[in-house]
C-alpha cells in the first residue's frame, strides 16, 4: 500500500470511528440498521430490537479474515471486464471496510458515502461501478466511479479515474464542479452527520 493509499485508508478509518462516536454521544447507541437474516454483515455488533441491530463499520483485515472468502476482495474483476486500472484510491475506498452508508456534511451541502455491506454487497458494487464505467464510456466521456450521493436527485460525488480528483457530477453528464484535489482530502474535509436519518 502506497503512502497515499493508506493516508486515505486512516482518513476513512478516522471518519467513520467519529461518525459512530457522534451517533452514540446524540442518541445513546450505535447506528441502527434492519436486519435481514438473508443480508448479514460482519458490521452488525447487536440486537436493539425484533427488527434492528446495532452496526459499526468492519475494518477489512486480510490477517484477522484469512480462513473467510473476504480475503480476496478486489477489483481484479472489474479492471479485467473493462480492459482499464481503476484509480488506486478507488480500490482503497471501497476494500477498507464494510459498513452502511455514512451521512456527512461538506462545503458544498449534505452527502452519503456509500460502502459495501458485506461480501454480496461488494459484488452488486462492482457490477454497478463496471455498468457506470460503460455508460462513460459510451457517452465518450472521461471514466469516473462515483463513492457518494447527494440530497440531490441524480447528483452524484465521484473520483475522475485518470487523476483521483473528486468531481460532483449528474447521471449521465460529465462531471462539472471539482470538491477537492483527492480522496484523502476529500474525507478529511467531510463533517459526520448522524441525524441526517432521524
Amino acid at each position: 500500500m502506497t503512502s497515499t493509499n493508506k493516508t486515505l485508508a486512516q482518513s476513512l478509518l478516522k471518519f467513520s470511528t467519529d461518525f459512530c462516536h457522534q451517533h452514540t454521544e446524540q442518541f445513546g447507541h450505535l447506528p441502527l440498521m434492519d436486519h435481514d437474516e438473508q443480508w448479514l454483515s460482519p458490521c452488525e455488533v447487536g440486537p436493539h430490537d425484533d427488527k434492528h441491530h446495532y452496526w459499526q463499520p468492519f475494518v477489512m483485515d486480510n490477517e484477522q479474515v484469512k480462513d473467510d472468502k473476504l480475503e480476496s476482495l478486489s477489483f481484479t474483476n472489474v479492471e479485467s471486464a473493462l480492459n482499464l486500472e481503476l484509480h488506486p484510491d478507488i480500490k482503497t475506498y471501497f476494500t477498507t471496510i464494510f459498513s452502511g452508508d455514512i451521512e456527512a456534511l461538506c462545503h458544498e451541502g449534505q452527502l452519503s458515502l456509500l460502502f459495501a455491506w458485506n461480501r454480496e454487497d461488494f459484488d452488486r458494487l462492482q457490477e454497478n461501478i463496471i455498468g457506470h464505467i460503460l455508460m462513460k464510456q459510451r457517452l465518450k466521456q472521461a471514466e469516473t466511479v462515483f463513492f457518494a450521493v447527494t440530497d440531490e436527485e441524480d447528483m452524484i460525488i465521484s473520483v475522475d479515474n485518470s487523476n483521483g480528483e473528486v468531481w460532483v457530477e449528474r447521471v449521465g453528464c460529465k462531471p462539472h464542479k471539482k470538491l477537492s484535489d483527492s480522496l484523502a482530502c476529500f474525507i478529511k474535509e467531510l463533517t459526520p452527520n448522524s441525524t441526517a436519518n432521524y
